[in-house]
C-alpha cells in the first residue's frame, strides 16, 4: 500500500481535482440505500410497533435511545478500527450485506394479536422488537456511520464538500419518498415481512456492489490500537487541543435534537392528528422539492462558503417548524414542511462538512465516534424524549374502534425551534476559536488515480 504525502502543491491539486464516476457512484449508491435502511430504522420502526405492538409514546423513545447507544458504540469501534487498518472497503461492503440481513428478520418478529394484550405478551414483544433494533443500528452504523462516513471524508476536500454533503443531505429525503411512493402501501396493508425484506434485500445487494465501486485511498494505518484510539478520541485533552470541531460538533448536536423532537413522531402527527388522506401525496410533494432545494444549496455552499450559509439555512429551518404548527390543510402542510425538511438538511449538510474540513487526515474514522455520539446519539436520547413528554403532557388523543389512543400535537414543532435558539451563540464561539487557533481544515487524500475509470 502506497502512502500518499500531504505537500503545497498536492493540496493545490486535490482543490481542483474533480470527483470521478467511481466516486460518485459510489456516493449516491452507498449513501441512498444506507438512508433507505435508516429511514425503517428511524421512521417506519416507529409505526410498526405504533400499529402492532404499543401506542405509549414512551416505548417509542426508549427504542430510539437503545438504538441510539448501540449505534454510538459501533461507530466508535469501527471507526477507529478503520483507521487502524487504513481500510474502509471490506468494512463497507461486509457491514451492508449484514445489515440487509438484520433489517429482513424484523418480519419475522411477531406482533401480539387482539387477543393476546396482555402486557407479558406486550413486553416480549417491545423487548424482541428493541433488541433486534439495537443490533441492526450497531451493524449499520458501522458500516454507515463509521466506514462509509470516513471513505467520504478520504475521497473529498473543502474545496468539493458543500456539493457531496448537499448531495448526502438529500439522501434521507429521497430514501422516505422511495419508501413512501412504493412501499408505504405495504405497510398500510399490514404487509410488513415483504416490506422489512424488500429493504434488506437492496441494502445487501449494495453492500455486495461497494466492493467494486469503493476504493480505499491509500490512507497510512494508525499505528495505535483500537481502544486506545476510542479512548484519545474522547479524552478532555483532545477536546482542548481541536477545539474547532468539538464546537462544530455541538452545533451539530443541537441541529439533531430539534430534529429528534418532531421526526419520530411527525409520521404518526400527519396520519392520525391531522388525519391526511392524501398524507403520502404530501409526503411526496414535500420531500421532492426540499431535495431539489438541498442539492442547489450544497452548490451555493460551495461559492458562499460553508459558516456564511449555515445561519441562514438554520433560519428557514426554524420558520418552517413554527409554520407547521400552524399548518393544517393540503396546501400549508406542503408550504411549511418543504421550509421545515429543506432547512433541516441544508443545516446538517453545512454542518457535516464543516465537521470534515475540521477533521484530521489521519483520524478520519475515529472522529465519526465523537461526530455519533454529538450528532446522534445524545439527540436522539434527548430530542425523543422531550417529544414524548410534550405529547403526554398536551394528551391530545383520537378514537379508534371505540379506544383513546394518545397522538402526537403541533406543540412538537415550535418546541423543536426553540432548541435552535442555541444554534447562532455556539457559531460566534466557533468563529473566534476558529481565529484564535488558525483554520481548523483537514488535508485530506486526493482522489485515486483509477477513480475517474
Amino acid at each position: 500500500m502506497t502512502t500518499r504525502t500531504d505537500t503545497p502543491t498536492a493540496r493545490t491539486a486535490r482543490a481542483s481535482h474533480p470527483l470521478g464516476a467511481r466516486t460518485w457512484a459510489a456516493v449516491i449508491l452507498v449513501g441512498l440505500v444506507g438512508q433507505l435502511a435508516w429511514v425503517i430504522e428511524n421512521m417506519y420502526l416507529n409505526v410498526f410497533v405504533y400499529d402492532t405492538i404499543s401506542t405509549d409514546p414512551a416505548v417509542l423513545a426508549v427504542m430510539v435511545a437503545a438504538s441510539a447507544v448501540a449505534a454510538t458504540v459501533a461507530t466508535l469501534v469501527v471507526g477507529a478500527w478503520s483507521d487502524r487498518l487504513g481500510r474502509r472497503r471490506e468494512l463497507i461492503a461486509a457491514g451492508y450485506v449484514a445489515w440487509g440481513a438484520v433489517t429482513a428478520a424484523f418480519g419475522l418478529v411477531g406482533a401480539p394479536d387482539a387477543a393476546a394484550e396482555a402486557a407479558p405478551a406486550v413486553i416480549a414483544a417491545v423487548v424482541a422488537i428493541v433488541a433486534l433494533d439495537c443490533i441492526m443500528s450497531f451493524i449499520g452504523s458501522g458500516a454507515n456511520d463509521a466506514a462509509f462516513a470516513a471513505w467520504v471524508t478520504d475521497s473529498t476536500v473543502p474545496a468539493n464538500r458543500g456539493r457531496v454533503d448537499g448531495w448526502l443531505a438529500t439522501m434521507p429525503l429521497v430514501a422516505m419518498l422511495i419508501v413512501f411512493g412504493l412501499l408505504d402501501p405495504m405497510t398500510q396493508a399490514g404487509q410488513w415481512p415483504a416490506f422489512f425484506a424488500i429493504v434488506g434485500g437492496a441494502t445487501a445487494a449494495t453492500g455486495a456492489a461497494a466492493w467494486f465501486l469503493v476504493r480505499d485511498r491509500g490512507v497510512a494505518p494508525r499505528p495505535s490500537g483500537v481502544w486506545r484510539s476510542v479512548v484519545d478520541g474522547l479524552r478532555p485533552s483532545t477536546v482542548r487541543r481541536e477545539p474547532a470541531l468539538f464546537i462544530t460538533l455541538a452545533i451539530w448536536c443541537v441541529i439533531g435534537v430539534s430534529s429528534q423532537v418532531f421526526i419520530p413522531f411527525v409520521l404518526i402527527y400527519l396520519r392520525y392528528s391531522l388525519q391526511l388522506d392524501d398524507s403520502a401525496i404530501v409526503l411526496g410533494v414535500v420531500l421532492i422539492l426540499a431535495s431539489a432545494l438541498s442539492v442547489v444549496g450544497g452548490r451555493i455552499m460551495d461559492r458562499v462558503g460553508k459558516e456564511h450559509y449555515l445561519l441562514p439555512a438554520v433560519a428557514v429551518f426554524a420558520v418552517g417548524l413554527v409554520a407547521m404548527s400552524f399548518a393544517r390543510d393540503f396546501t400549508w402542510v406542503v408550504v411549511a414542511a418543504t421550509l421545515m425538511m429543506a432547512g433541516m438538511m441544508s443545516s446538517i449538510a453545512a454542518v457535516s462538512a464543516m465537521t470534515r474540513d475540521c477533521t484530521p487526515a489521519d483520524r478520519a474514522g475515529g472522529v465519526q465516534g465523537a461526530r455519533m455520539i454529538m450528532a446522534v446519539m445524545l439527540p436522539m436520547v434527548i430530542g425523543p424524549a422531550i417529544g414524548a413528554a410534550i405529547i403526554s403532557g398536551t394528551a391530545h388523543t383520537y378514537v379508534e374502534l371505540g379506544r383513546e389512543q394518545p397522538v402526537p400535537g403541533p406543540e412538537i414543532f415550535p418546541v423543536a425551534a426553540a432548541v435552535l435558539l442555541a444554534v447562532p451563540v455556539l457559531a460566534v464561539l466557533r468563529r473566534r476559536m476558529l481565529r484564535r487557533s488558525g483554520s481548523g481544515t483537514s488535508a485530506p487524500l486526493p482522489p485515486a488515480p483509477e477513480d475517474a475509470g
